[in-house]
């Protein structure tokens, strides 16, 4: 388990990796982390006596032989990501010219990087606490702007200051307590009804930021929408609609679409657009379209909301019923499309023409209202579930705390609970955390970050 208070210096290895996508580009960054950073870049650039903070250009060297063109930024510890002495190195972005500066880099003292593993040391050299970590994780991954701009607010601290401010508040409690526990003669034990006041604050907090963890997880995870019907009735028309783009091969014949598309969209978080083969009795089909069907089934199963058409010019028959039997206990919307071959339309029943686009401004609202019925500037806080977790059963242990002061018994019975409370606290931002939670939460990262 580690723990934060203690005030130890951390010694690594010294690693390298790519810390930019793989892929032709403009640049490519390779960063190194720990002690031998500096003695690494006299071996392998073109300059010596590097000054910390001061962009350098040279070139890399392997053996006397030129291999790239680079800027070159030193940072001594701690003034750097990890807080160790840092150097990164800005080269030309081609695949080939980064791996083999990578190369060059290993050989000479350097072993490659774990995932996550420079954001770790960041943690366990006190750069930043553990959310703060967790939301470096939450802006790489980022389906969408929003959640990215939600995720760079918990990297500056805002979730950190809000844990540390309700933490600092049961922490007085806690102390006063033990005071007048610990030295009856010279300090009072505090009033009951302070306790009660300070407790009903502490989890006044705690249900603010946890009133914002359907959005958080919302946002984060995405929502996964199917389209399902017979076939011919547009639902491959009606997701190259959605996604604006001819994606689906959209023709007359029965069967066309055989396997499952997905495409990502980002209507303030991201969504999981999946067009499925059209559903219908597996005797008529043949053994490939027969797989595709069970897959649309599977399909619906996993999905958030099953967007269900029919034709509207043919209105609702067996086959319909049947594919609305398996999807009657799911999230769902039943569409009427082909709106624009029918004169007369029943009241209650959402039309939509994918050839129009009658009805399609109002579906997109009516699937926003279903699946994500929340304002994004309203979701102030941030979390993921390890972190909720710890939120919920901190305020369970405060709860039994303040019950117990409201019946007033012993202040000592109180303090354990309390303690408990903090416990829970320490562990969101990590001043208290077992390695199996550490090493899950950086696996989970990308190397060179």
């Amino acid at each position: 388990m580690y723990n934060q208070n203690m005030n130890i210096l951390q010694e690594f290895d010294t690693i390298a990796a790519i810390a930019t996508p793989i892929g032709t580009g403009g640049v490519g960054v390779i960063r190194i982390s720990g002690g031998k950073s500096f003695d690494i870049a006299d071996k392998i650039y073109s300059k010596q006596n590097l000054e910390a903070g001061k962009i350098s250009h040279g070139w890399i060297v392997d053996d006397g032989r030129k291999i790239d063109e680079v800027l070159l930024l030193p940072f001594r510890n701690p003034n750097s990501y990890t807080g160790e002495d840092v150097i990164e190195i800005h080269c030309h972005g081609g695949i080939n010219v980064v791996r083999n500066i990578l190369d060059v880099v290993l050989k000479n003292g350097a072993r490659m990087a774990e995932r996550g593993e420079f954001t770790k040391r960041a943690f366990l050299n006190k750069k930043m606490d553990l959310s703060q970590a967790e939301a470096v994780a939450d802006l790489i991954h980022a389906k969408t702007r929003d959640f990215a701009k939600q995720s760079a607010k918990n990297l500056s601290g805002v979730l950190s200051t809000k844990i540390k401010e309700i933490r600092k508040d049961i922490f007085e409690v806690l102390s006063k307590i033990i005071a007048g526990i610990d030295f009856p003669e010279d300090v009072s034990e505090p009033e009951y009804d302070y306790i009660i006041t300070e407790f009903e604050k502490a989890l006044e907090k705690i249900d603010k930021i946890l009133a914002c963890a359907n959005s958080s997880n919302i946002m984060r995870q995405g929502i996964k929408i199917a389209i399902v019907g017979k076939p011919n009735v547009g639902k491959s028309s009606l997701f190259n609609t959605l996604l604006n783009v001819e994606r689906a091969i959209v023709t007359d014949i029965a069967g066309t679409t055989r396997d499952v598309l997905k495409e990502t969209l980002d209507w303030d978080v991201a969504i999981t657009l999946i067009d499925t083969a059209g559903i219908r009795d597996n005797d008529e089909v043949g053994k490939v379209e027969e797989i595709g069907i069970e897959y649309s089934k599977q399909s619906a199963d996993e999905a958030d909301l099953v967007l269900f058409l029919y034709d509207a010019s043919k209105g609702v028959n067996d086959d319909d019923k049947a594919i609305l039997d398996l999807i009657k206990d799911k999230n769902h919307i039943i569409i009427a499309n082909k709106s624009d071959l029918i004169s007369e339309k029943q009241e209650g029943t959402f039309y939509l023409s994918t050839k129009t686009k009658e009805g399609l401004e109002e579906l997109k609202n009516k699937i926003k209202e279903i699946s994500y019925n929340f304002s994004l500037d309203d979701t102030e806080f941030v979390t993921n579930n390890r972190q909720q977790d710890c939120l919920k059963k901190c305020r369970e242990s405060l709860v039994q705390a303040l019950d117990a002061a409201k019946e007033h018994q012993l202040q000592d019975l109180i303090s354990i609970d309390l303690k408990s409370a903090l416990l829970f606290l320490d562990e969101i931002t990590g001043e208290v955390i077992t390695d199996d939670i550490l090493n899950n939460i950086f696996d989970h990262f990308c190397i060179g970050k």
